[in-house]
């Protein structure tokens, strides 16, 4: 264990819809609410003015409609996150190199491997974080983070919980397991609903009546492993390194349709969609992969999964997708589908693809042609930090305009359908946002970051002249 405060967490304050927030002027100090917009959608991010409604993320996006309708619910941009995210991830590289992206928002950083000679006094690393959360702001245009530095990361974690938004709080060895001890138990590392439910029947509440417990007497109720982890914890006992680098093991989008859809040839093509998509992810990594899996949740939650290991290994988008479609081929589609989902695994930096492709083109020797990103990044953009699954919202008007995506995803042009909080530039009235679209027509707010408040303008969806603005 160790005897410093040197473990450092940082998670950026309500990330997506703060991103939001700084790039749409008319939005700032007005509750924001990012993820899926449909009936099946789910919240990824609340602005602060949102929570105040009660909304909170993985919330059903129907929920948060009920209780904050005044809010602007927005789809994301990706891109910008993974822009501010990389900014972000520069910066805490500069203060050390061992840094452990958790996602687009959140990374631990061990000072103890800090070149530059770090004190470890309270007083010293106040002064470190407020030169990072200043140089945070600048780089990002003036998003905050909260921070928190313990002995461990599990300590560090739950310092940075304790002080948002734009907090810090550093807590100090030999004062962890007095500072834990009247919480709750779920704030522990693995103690989810069920655990926490399962212990609450023995009467353990709070970390305190964890310490209570003997170790044998959690391993007992618990199994082995969990039980023995779980009274270490409750002691702050956590040593667990800061890993730089993570591999993925796996790459995966999917799709969840507001309404089931039961057309095959429909689903083919959002699984081709989907395949060009994962493929860029693994290109983007420089990766390869040997097996590809697709995902198929039926109307009443059945889900069905069908893999096959490949020959070789591929970061070819027409490969993927064939297996993918030939899988689906295999499966009884009549009763709809929910959820459709392309996935590969078996990651490998070494390509050896199939000798030839069914129609006899030789595929021996191929290279990855993606660029390798600096810092994390997620959706349709290339790896996220953990190799974690996406999840895309779909309309039905996506399914209807379902294909495989231009190679270069950088020209300008107009989607299937216009989703809120999307770039978008019109010839004549320039850069703006698309505020709602239906009925035939797309609404934009003209405005950017550098603009203040613009002008709200409605034009037919149609319109040759609005594009989307990458």
């Amino acid at each position: 264990m160790r005897t410093r405060p040197s473990i450092l967490h940082l998670d950026l304050d309500a990330f997506f819809a703060a991103v939001e927030q700084r790039d749409k002027p008319s939005l700032r100090g007005k509750p924001v609410i990012v993820g899926g917009i449909g009936q099946r959608g789910v919240v990824a991010t609340a602005s602060y003015e949102a929570r105040v409604f009660g909304v909170r993320s993985a919330m059903p996006t129907h929920e948060a409609r009920r209780r904050c309708p005044h809010a602007a619910f927005l789809s994301g941009r990706f891109a910008a996150y993974r822009e501010a995210s990389q900014h972000v991830m520069k910066a805490l590289r500069a203060i050390s190199p061992l840094v452990e992206p958790l996602s687009m928002d959140e990374a631990f950083v061990d000072l103890a491997a800090s070149p530059r000679g770090l004190e470890f006094t309270v007083e010293a690393l106040t002064d470190l974080v407020r030169e990072l959360k200043t140089e945070v702001s600048a780089r990002t245009g003036g998003l905050t983070a909260s921070v928190g530095i313990g002995s461990s990361k599990f300590i560090a974690k739950l310092a940075t919980e304790l002080d948002k938004p734009d907090g810090l709080r550093i807590v100090e060895p030999g004062t962890e397991v007095t500072l834990i001890a009247p919480m709750s138990v779920r704030v522990i590392p693995g103690v989810g609903p069920a655990t926490g439910e399962r212990l609450g029947r023995l009467g353990v509440r709070t970390v305190a009546d964890l310490q209570a417990m003997t170790s044998a007497e959690l391993v007992r109720e618990l199994g082995r492993a969990a039980g023995a982890n779980l009274h270490e914890l409750a002691f702050a006992r956590d040593d667990r390194p800061v890993v730089a680098e993570r591999e993925a093991k796996s790459i995966s989008v999917e799709d969840t349709f507001e309404h089931d859809e039961r057309d095959p040839a429909k689903l083919a093509a959002l699984l081709e969609r989907d395949a060009a998509e994962v493929a860029t992810r693994v290109r983007a990594g420089r990766l390869f992969a040997r097996t590809v899996t697709i995902k198929v949740r039926r109307p009443d939650f059945t889900t069905w999964t069908r893999s096959r290991t490949l020959d070789g290994a591929t970061d070819r988008a027409e490969v993927i997708a064939r297996v993918a479609r030939e899988l689906l081929s295999g499966l009884d589609l009549s009763e709809g589908v929910r959820l459709i989902g392309v996935g590969v695994a078996g990651l490998t930096h070494v390509a050896q693809e199939e000798l030839f492709s069914p129609d006899g083109e030789s595929l021996d020797g191929a290279m990855p042609n993606g660029e390798s990103p600096d810092g994390v990044t997620s959706h349709g953009d290339a790896l996220d930090a953990n190799g974690v699954d996406t999840t895309v919202v779909t309309t039905a008007a996506d399914v209807a305009g379902a294909g495989t995506p231009p190679a270069d995803t950088r020209i300008r042009r107009r989607p299937t359908t216009w989703l809120p909080g999307v770039d978008v530039v019109h010839d004549e009235f320039g850069a703006g946002w698309v505020w709602g679209a239906g009925l035939g027509r797309v609404t934009v707010r003209f405005e950017t970051a550098e603009t203040g408040p613009g002008p709200v303008r409605t034009l037919p969806a149609n319109d040759p002249a609005l594009r989307l603005r990458f």
